[in-house]
């Protein structure tokens, strides 16, 4: 791993991530659409963490450097399942580079120590949705070792 990146860790996200948090998740084609940047912000996001951040199989993360400056982020959902001998699963979310360090290997490095954390929860299988028009995450989920092995489909109610 490139020196600049040694020092980075995973810290589970705070309240006062939640802003930083949404702007990197309204910063894509995709984001702009369905996000709401605003100050103050949506009660609905601070619910929404809340919510998160009192559930044990949710894990909601951010990418930080030794000062604690939020480079990235990712959510992981721990599902327990009977299939796959009762395995535990981690389901990977709202993976985001902020803008600004896109280029530099980070979202390698988050990955590789969300994978830690994952088998630290004991999950085996790590899985991800990406949509198809995220053609540039589609290759970079590919080049981690990811693989296509199922079509997914999504329904709004």
């Amino acid at each position: 791993m490139e020196e600049k990146n040694k020092g980075l860790h995973l810290r589970k996200a705070t309240l006062t991530d939640l802003m930083t948090i949404i702007e990197m998740l309204a910063d894509d084609i995709l984001g702009q659409s369905r996000e709401e940047v605003s100050v103050p912000l949506d009660e609905r996001y601070v619910s929404a963490f809340k919510a998160i951040d009192q559930d044990p199989n949710q894990d909601l993360v951010v990418l930080v450097n030794d000062h604690d400056e939020v480079l990235g982020t990712l959510q992981l959902t721990y599902l327990q399942y009977l299939n796959h001998k009762g395995s535990k699963r981690a389901l990977i979310e709202s993976v985001r580079i902020h803008s600004s360090q896109r280029g530099k290997g980070l979202g390698q490095k988050m990955f590789q120590l969300a994978i830690e954390r994952a088998k630290e929860k004991g999950a085996t299988i790590l899985q991800l949705a990406s949509d198809k028009k995220r053609v540039e995450a589609l290759r970079f989920y590919e080049k981690l070792g990811f693989t296509a092995s199922h079509e997914g489909f999504k329904m709004k109610i």
